[in-house]
């Protein structure tokens, strides 16, 4: 029986993010989701098993200072510079309702992270989406014109192209009357962070997570980093919604990875190297990338389809990423994982390919 109520007229209907699938399995190759392969830093598995479970019973601390502090003190910047959240989903989403209220379009790439347009939809932002070009990159003078707000992950999601901070900053200067919001997930596989800019635009909001290269992705952390003005003005949004955002458990495991800079670096050139030799490898087999600065590898093959290569992978219980959309179907972004899942991938993608 269908039958419509009245109700139904005033409930918010959106198109919903489609994560990455994540299979109950064990026994698969999982590079879909661009997870870390290595764990945590040696520190957070000291907070899991010292951790004195009878502080659950108290409300965590609403302003994270534990974490903040750590984070302002990595990153060199001041306490009152940094907000937290749950993921930088979490602090994105907070961003869009704080920053993108203006009846301008806010503007950001026809090819990025799929999220984006779902929370201009639920929030009922305007938006207007500017083509890359041909090579994956986007044209700076697509950006400067009339808007209500600025957002592109840099390196891209999923193309993992990355842009130089010259061509991001003649974005910024063009734009003195908008927030331009620079989504930083992958920065730390190649790229250089538009963290120093923050001290000379008071339009400019970073924002990194520890999900990546931090291999945290399970703990749900992220982090932005702007002037003070701004971080208040977020912290006002987010205490209006819930202020115990964020578990004690979470907050201590994040200050000790953020601290750990070795162990940090070590894990990122083991991705970077294993991420140059899989595209050697790709290359061999008949398959074209993009330049990736990334944790992932957007590839595609020179004669077989991206979504039967897609099929017959996941028949092999090896999960990587696959878009049926315009202008990247032909696709498919393939995380970084350890040495020994990459050779596993690549001697599959020989049988695929024979």
């Amino acid at each position: 029986m269908n039958t419509t109520f009245s109700w139904e007229k005033n409930v918010r209907k959106v198109v919903p993010y489609t994560p990455g699938e994540q299979p109950k399995d064990e026994d698969i190759i999982k590079l879909n989701t661009n997870e870390n392969p290595y764990p945590p830093c040696p520190a957070v598995r000291n907070i899991l098993d010292n951790f004195n479970e009878d502080k659950m019973k108290l409300y965590p601390d609403p302003d994270s200072t534990v974490l903040v502090d750590a984070v302002a003190e990595a990153y060199n910047v001041k306490p009152s510079q940094v907000f937290v959240g749950v993921g930088s989903d979490d602090v994105i989403s907070i961003a869009f309702m704080t920053f993108f209220n203006s009846d301008k379009p806010i503007l950001f790439p026809d090819i990025t992270y799929s999220f984006y347009d779902v929370w201009a939809d639920v929030y009922k932002i305007p938006y207007e989406c500017k083509p890359l070009d041909e090579n994956f990159r986007i044209n700076p003078d697509d950006y400067k014109c009339e808007n209500g707000g600025i957002i592109f992950p840099n390196p891209n999601a999923p193309t993992g192209v990355l842009e130089s901070i010259e061509m991001i900053e003649d974005i910024i200067k063009s734009n003195p009357d908008s927030i331009v919001m620079i989504d930083e997930a992958y920065i730390d596989f190649g790229g250089k962070s538009c963290l120093e800019l923050v001290d000379k635009y008071d339009n400019l909001l970073v924002i990194q997570t520890f999900s990546k290269s931090r291999s945290m992705a399970g703990m749900r952390i992220g982090f932005a980093v702007g002037n003070e003005k701004l971080i208040k003005f977020m912290n006002d949004v987010k205490f209006s919604i819930n202020s115990y955002t964020m578990n004690p458990i979470t907050q201590l495991c994040g200050a000790e990875a953020v601290k750990d800079k070795k162990y940090f670096e070590d894990t990122v050139n083991r991705i970077i190297e294993t991420r140059e030799n899989t595209k050697k490898e790709l290359s061999r087999l008949g398959f074209e990338f993009t330049d990736t600065k990334s944790n992932f590898i957007f590839a595609k093959h020179k004669t077989m389809k991206a979504s039967e290569i897609f099929e017959k992978l996941k028949e092999n219980k090896i999960f990587v990423r696959y878009w049926n959309k315009p202008r990247i179907s032909d696709y498919l972004r393939i995380t970084v994982g350890t040495p020994q899942e990459m050779e596993c991938f690549v001697q599959a993608l020989e049988k695929i390919l024979k």
